[in-house]
């Protein structure tokens, strides 16, 4: 699953790359949000194989703040980008004339700075409540499962998600396939 997530958000990305029709705000943020799964999936996966492998649950506590930190960021940073991707979406439908002065390339660079600097702040607030949580309440295995499906599952499907289902970039994947990609022949 961890491929499927770290290989499908990749493609996406370089696929909006090397696609020239598909350098517009909506493809700049939805490959930032590629980017960003990766990242998440990356911050909890590889140390869950590595104890399933060495059959421990042992992290030490540098190591559960730094994977904590990293995953409420990559969180966060997720869900202001979907917020940013929905204001984008917002002004094609109800400001189309005006999308494309609304919408330019420094408003979004902008947007995105924002979340970064955004969810940076933000941690610093939830890691708060974290450490005044109480752990005795806490069920591990309902939590490994749903910490298993938020983290493994959500960035998988999201490729499918925003992107399959998308008609230029289903264009743009069979231009690849189809040997355009070598020969420098997308646009």
């Amino acid at each position: 699953m961890y491929l499927i997530i770290v290989f499908g958000n990749l493609l996406i990305i370089l696929v909006i790359i090397l696609c020239s029709h598909l350098h517009t705000s909506m493809y700049f943020f939805l490959s930032n949000l590629s980017f960003v799964d990766i990242c998440f999936a990356s911050t909890r996966v590889p140390k869950m194989l590595v104890n399933i492998q060495a059959q421990s649950k042992v992290i030490t506590s540098a190591g559960c703040i730094t994977q904590m930190y990293f995953f409420i960021h990559f969180v966060g940073l997720d869900s202001f980008l979907l917020t940013v991707m929905a204001y984008d979406r917002f002004v094609a439908i109800c400001h189309p004339l005006y999308y494309t002065v609304i919408m330019n390339p420094q408003l979004c660079g902008l947007l995105v700075l924002v979340s970064w600097i955004t969810i940076v702040s933000l941690f610093y607030c939830t890691s708060l409540g974290v450490y005044l949580s109480s752990a005795a309440s806490h069920n591990s295995h309902s939590g490994a499962i749903a910490s298993v499906r938020y983290t493994v599952v959500t960035p998988m499907l999201n490729p499918f998600i925003y992107s399959l289902r998308n008609k230029d970039i289903k264009r743009a994947l069979k231009n690849s396939l189809g040997g355009k990609l070598e020969k420098g022949q997308l646009s």
